[in-house]
């Protein structure tokens, strides 16, 4: 039990980092920096992280992950929006 609290706790630690990413393109309305492709990998893998929890009906790895979710796809649609041409 204490394992996967501490793996809730993490996940979501982990998932928040994209959330300053996200804000700072929102504010600035600048994507230059930003990494497109790197960003479309981190997207698919939190989405399929989160897909399997739900297959699996999991809980710890559902909650992790519906954080990175929403942060990672928020900074690639942001970063498509605000990418200077």
């Amino acid at each position: 039990m204490l394992i996967e609290i501490f793996a809730v706790v993490m996940g979501i630690l982990m998932s928040l980092g994209y959330y300053p990413q996200a804000y700072k393109i929102f504010k600035t309305k600048s994507a230059d920096d930003i990494s497109i492709p790197s960003f479309i990998i981190f997207s698919l893998g939190t989405l399929a992280w989160f897909i399997y929890g739900i297959y699996l009906n999991n809980f710890t790895i559902m909650i992790s992950f519906i954080l990175g979710v929403v942060g990672s796809w928020s900074v690639l649609i942001l970063a498509i929006l605000h990418k200077s041409r």
